[in-house]
């Protein structure tokens, strides 16, 4: 996990140990999100209904990290099963595909490098299931919107760290999040890079998905 050659909160490379957890192979979508406001009575997010973010298979934008968590509690009510947001270490384990060391979850080639990266992602983010999954499965692990995770965010929290299941320091102000986002210059994260927003903030590039635990 981490890396040692691109920016400092990125370091220093350790390994962690983490239990079994399912990954949502997508981020949720404009439909799933849908379901959970007309059962809950929720408000919807800023942008709901927006052209440009209101495709069905569109990733949810604009959800605070308290919504998402309540998307997550309505999803263990209706199922059964306990979902919740994913730890930074659980997320880039994730990214990675199985694969340790590459820079990206398909390898070191830029994002340059993958076809009509030019052209994508102009006005809001794709339909999710758009890109070449990784060797899990998983789509849009490094791009399309920033997905949070359930972290408290910390810079130097790596040194720190304990080897199995980190979960982040026990407090903060600031929660962490992963993965590229449609309107930035580089549309594609490394699997490594973190960034981080306070949980009230609600912007039109941050999304989320879901993991479950007890899987085996």
């Amino acid at each position: 996990m981490g890396s040692d050659s691109d920016q400092s909160v990125e370091g220093p490379v350790h390994r962690v140990w983490v239990d079994s957890f399912a990954m949502a192979a997508t981020q949720v979508t404009v439909s799933e999100y849908a379901r959970f406001l007309d059962a809950t009575g929720n408000m919807p997010p800023r942008y709901w209904g927006d052209a440009h973010f209101a495709h069905p298979q569109q990733p949810v934008v604009a959800v605070s990290w308290f919504e998402a968590v309540a998307y997550c509690a309505w999803l263990c009510e209706v199922t059964g099963a306990h979902y919740r947001l994913p730890t930074e270490a659980e997320w880039e384990l994730a990214a990675r595909g199985g694969v340790e060391g590459m820079v990206f979850p398909w390898g070191n080639d830029p994002p340059s490098s993958r076809p009509d990266y030019d052209a994508r992602w102009k006005v809001g983010p794709e339909p999710v299931g758009q890109s070449q999954p990784n060797a899990y499965g998983l789509f849009e692990m490094c791009e399309n919107v920033h997905e949070w995770c359930s972290d408290w965010f910390e810079a130097d929290y790596y040194p720190v760290s304990p080897e199995r299941n980190p979960q982040g320091p026990d407090e903060g102000s600031r929660k962490a999040s992963r993965g590229g986002s449609w309107r930035h210059h580089i549309k594609i994260s490394r699997c490594s890079a973190r960034s981080s927003i306070p949980p009230e903030f609600q912007y039109a590039d941050y999304g989320f998905r879901v993991v479950r635990d007890g899987v085996r």
